[in-house]
Parts: C-alpha cells; sequence; structure tokens
C-alpha cells in the first residue's frame, strides 16, 4: 500500500527558514555561523559554513545573496594574499601558516587563537562554486585581474600543501588525518575551476586526488570507518560512483543514524551526553536533511519521505533548526539556529516537493 504524501506548507515553510537564514548575513555579504549574540564562538565567519548557508539561495534562485557572499570571500583571499604567497612558495610547516578557517564577518581579519585551521575541504569548496558560478551559470563573479590572479593562487595553495597527501583538521576541525571528505572537496573544487579559461590546473593534480580517494573509499580516513562528512562527496560534489554513493548511504545510516539527527561519528566528544565521551553522541540536524536531499536526488522517494519527515521533526518551537540534540533528548545546544542546518533544510523542502527532478548542473 502507497503511503500518504506528506501534507508539508512547502512554500510557507522555505519563506520562513530563508529569513532566518537571512538574518545571518551580514552587510559584508558574509553569513555568520548562527546568532550575533551566541556565546559559543560561533558569531564568526566561516568558509566552509559560507558554502553551505548560500547553497539554499541558489536552489531558491537569489543569486544577489551568492554574488554578494563570494564577493566578499574573494575580497577575503585578496586580503590575505601575502599569507597565500609565503604557502605557495614553500609547504606550510605549522597549522597558523595555513588559509585560515574563519574570519571576522565585517574587518576579514584571521581568528588567531588555537584552532583547526588546516582545512583542505573549505579552499575546494569555494573552487567548486566559483568554477559554477562562472563556468554553470555565468553570473559575472570574476571582474578583474585581481580576482583571476587570487582564484589561480588558490590552486597552486593545493598544489603545494599537496591535498592528496595533507593530513588536515577536516570538516569538524578537529585531529589531523587523511580525510577522504578533505581530499573529494579538492577533486571537485579542481575539477569545477579548471573549466574557466584563466585558470591553469596542472594535469595530473586531479589524477593524484582520485588515487587517494579510490584508496580511503569507503572509509573517511585511517581512524574512522564511517563519517556524517563523507555525505559532502555525494552532493553537493558527486566525486563518487552510484556504487560508492549506495555504500556511504548505508554505512551513515546503519551506524550513525538516530532519532533526531545523525552523530558526526561513533566517540565524537562534542555535546557528548556521557562524561567518557564514548557513547551518547550528539545528533546533528542537518544530517537527516542531508540525506532526504540525497535520497531524492538519486530517485528514492521512499526514503526522501522518510528523511523529510524527520527534518521537519528537527524544528524547534520557536521555529529553527539548531546544530544539534543531545543524545536521546529532546535538549537542544545554543548554535540555534545555525545556518548550515537551515540551509540544508530549506534545500530538502526544495528539492522534495518537485516532482520531476533533475540533477543540479556540475
Amino acid at each position: 500500500m502507497a503511503k500518504k504524501e506528506l501534507k508539508i506548507p512547502y512554500q510557507k515553510l522555505i519563506d520562513q527558514h530563508r529569513q532566518i537564514l537571512k538574518s545571518l548575513q551580514k552587510p559584508s555579504g558574509l553569513f555568520i555561523a548562527a546568532k550575533q549574540d551566541v556565546a559559543t564562538g560561533y558569531d564568526k565567519a566561516w568558509l566552509r559554513d559560507n558554502f553551505y548557508e548560500c547553497l539554499a539561495f541558489e536552489v531558491l534562485d537569489d543569486w544577489e545573496v551568492v554574488l554578494k557572499t563570494y564577493r566578499a570571500i574573494l575580497d577575503i583571499f585578496i586580503k590575505h594574499e601575502d599569507k597565500i604567497d609565503y604557502a605557495i612558495a614553500r609547504k606550510p610547516g605549522h597549522t597558523h601558516e595555513y588559509i585560515h578557517a574563519r574570519y571576522h564577518p565585517e574587518t576579514f581579519a584571521e581568528f588567531w587563537e588555537e584552532w583547526g585551521n588546516k582545512q583542505n575541504d573549505a579552499i575546494g569548496a569555494i573552487l567548486f562554486k566559483i568554477g559554477q558560478l562562472e563556468h554553470v551559470h555565468g553570473l559575472g563573479l570574476i571582474k578583474n585581474r585581481a580576482d583571476e590572479r587570487i582564484v589561480q593562487k588558490l590552486v597552486d595553495y593545493l598544489v603545494s600543501i599537496e591535498y592528496w597527501q595533507d593530513p588536515d583538521n577536516g570538516v569538524w576541525e578537529e585531529a589531523e588525518e587523511l580525510h577522504a571528505s578533505s581530499v573529494g572537496a579538492c577533486v571537485a573544487g579542481l575539477k569545477s575551476i579548471r573549466q574557466l579559461s584563466f585558470v591553469s590546473v596542472p594535469d595530473d593534480l586531479i589524477e593524484k586526488g582520485e588515487r587517494t580517494l579510490a584508496r580511503l573509499l569507503p572509509r573517511e580516513s585511517a581512524k574512522k570507518f564511517v563519517d556524517l562528512a563523507l555525505l559532502t562527496l555525494i552532493y553537493p560534489y558527486r566525486v563518487v560512483t552510484d556504487l560508492q554513493a549506495q555504500e556511504i548511504l548505508a554505512n551513515v545510516e546503519y551506524h550513525l543514524l538516530r532519532k533526531r539527527g545523525v552523530i558526526r561519528y561513533k566517540g565524537d566528544h562534542y555535546y557528548n551526553k556521557n562524561r567518557d565521551g564514548h557513547s551518547e553522541e550528539a545528533e546533528w540536524c542537518f544530517g537527516v536533511s542531508w540525506l532526504a536531499i540525497i535520497h531524492k536526488l538519486l530517485g528514492d522517494e521512499e526514503k526522501a519521505r522518510e528523511f523529510m519527515e524527520r527534518a521537519l521533526a528537527t524544528i524547534t518551537s520557536d521555529g529553527e533548526i539548531p546544530e544539534l540534540y543531545f543524545s536521546n533528548s529532546a535538549r537542544f545546544n545554543d548554535n540555534t539556529p545555525l545556518g548550515w542546518a537551515e540551509s540544508m533544510f530549506v534545500i530538502a523542502l526544495y528539492y522534495y516537493q518537485q516532482k520531476n527532478l533533475t540533477r543540479p548542473k556540475s
């Protein structure tokens, strides 16, 4: 017996959560990760979060918002061009020599406290989207020689750090390992940006990353068999085969799926309810929206429906999407609303209502 279609006020919810997300964008164009007055430090602008926060506006064809954000990101790189030049001239030997992950949303200054700043996936993500904005959508983001120069230097930076064999802090900004999600982001970024006439990508640069992926997958790293970050390789990057995608999905759903979200990986200490830190991992809300998106894109309507239901259940009584819920609990953390989670929810809503959805262009 076929299940009834979900009765969702699509446009109302999209409008509500789009507005929540838009409230996190500063006059500079950069998005902060969560509310301005949050005490957790999420009032900063992450490169990666800006990439994900913009995806919702992209699917809604709000290109003004997207272009404003990526103009600000290009200006960040231009502001710190001397640092990028230094990293290109010699492979960084210390974490602080890498391109930083977080910036002041108005001044574009780096934050210098101790942090896992080796986040190669963030550079791959930005290159991926710049390539799409220019080559696929033809939006004219790149305005002058300075823009062209800095984009080329981001490619040269990935050459210098040897991204295909460079242990980084990964999506979760934690221990340095060689992460499949970071390598995959760089592969996707290089494939996207090489379509632009002014960018030169060495012939073997992508192949080196693909060989690393083939060796690592379906694992995230030597220490992590399965990780929520692996979903990035399916959406938005699409750098895995259909068979690899199905294996990643099966592993994530079997090992990491919980009632109110998806844990990042087993043994995650972040907001872990248990003092030993080895169980009761926090349940991340954007994980279920992410799974709804992926299953919809892969054509599995039943699975998409299941995860859309779960995503709807993550909304708080205040109508917001948190970063996470504590394990087996209705209690969520202070990073509410989380911009990344709001964006993924909007995308899931938008895609789920589409009857004849075609996969987004690469």
